[in-house]
């Protein structure tokens, strides 16, 4: 009687193998950190504020110089760069009406590329994180009212840009309501910066003055409401 003939191993076993593990929900959050470590130290060896000393390149104007600077705007954000220290240069280089729509359009792209990376990178395993008691209200609030949330994270500044965007792409809220929330709920705080920006040469200037008002009261108002929530959830 012959032998019977072993059973032939799964072909690509090692292969499938190797493929699950590198598409692991933990394998794409490592890439995750990676890029964003990598593009933090790229940015702090570049020095973007070098833009409000030095100028954007001439050989950039008009609307061009805006389009570009937006562009480098939303990479920026995904860097780390203070969105404040950008509304700053977007408005001393182009004014107060180019400025702030180029900073906007370099907003909502940051966002975009930021809530895109989280959504196809971390959030599989970043979900299984969210334990606590803060994480947990927080996903419940952007999954089923996640367009009034964002509109007012935005509103309020406090919030640290990226951790707002990652913590939605964690969430089950769509692209769109996340962009269209950005884009409205960054109007205020840009635009105070912007104008800030385009009237730092006459800093007495009326302009210039209620600028800097509305960011200081934005800002005492955005602590005071931090502090009631979480004195309110520390007692809860």
């Amino acid at each position: 009687m012959l032998d019977p003939v072993p059973a032939a191993r799964p072909a690509g076993g090692l292969a499938a193998r190797c493929t699950r593990a590198l598409f692991s929900p933990w394998s794409r959050l490592s890439l995750l950190v990676a890029m964003l470590l990598a593009a933090a130290t790229t940015m702090l060896l570049f020095e973007p504020q070098r833009m409000l000393a030095s100028g954007w390149p001439p050989a950039l104007t008009g609307g061009t110089a805006a389009m570009t600077f937006g562009l480098a705007y939303g990479l920026c954000t995904v860097a780390f760069v203070p969105r404040p220290l950008l509304n700053l240069a977007a408005g001393a280089l182009f004014g107060a009406q180019a400025g702030l729509a180029a900073a906007l359009a370099g907003t909502v792209l940051g966002a975009g590329i930021s809530f895109a990376l989280g959504r196809v990178l971390g959030q599989d395993a970043l979900r299984t994180l969210l334990r606590g008691r803060w994480m947990k209200a927080a996903d419940g609030l952007l999954s089923r009212h996640g367009f009034r949330s964002v509109l007012a994270l935005r509103l309020f500044p406090g919030v640290p840009f990226a951790a707002a965007n990652y913590c939605a792409a964690t969430s089950r809220m769509g692209y769109p309501p996340f962009l269209l929330a950005t884009g409205l709920g960054s109007i205020p705080n840009t635009a105070a910066y912007v104008v800030a920006g385009s009237e730092a040469s006459s800093p007495t200037s009326p302009a210039f003055l209620a600028a800097m008002g509305f960011i200081v009261l934005s800002g005492a108002g955005a602590a005071v409401v931090a502090w009631r929530k979480r004195h309110r959830i520390g007692t809860g």
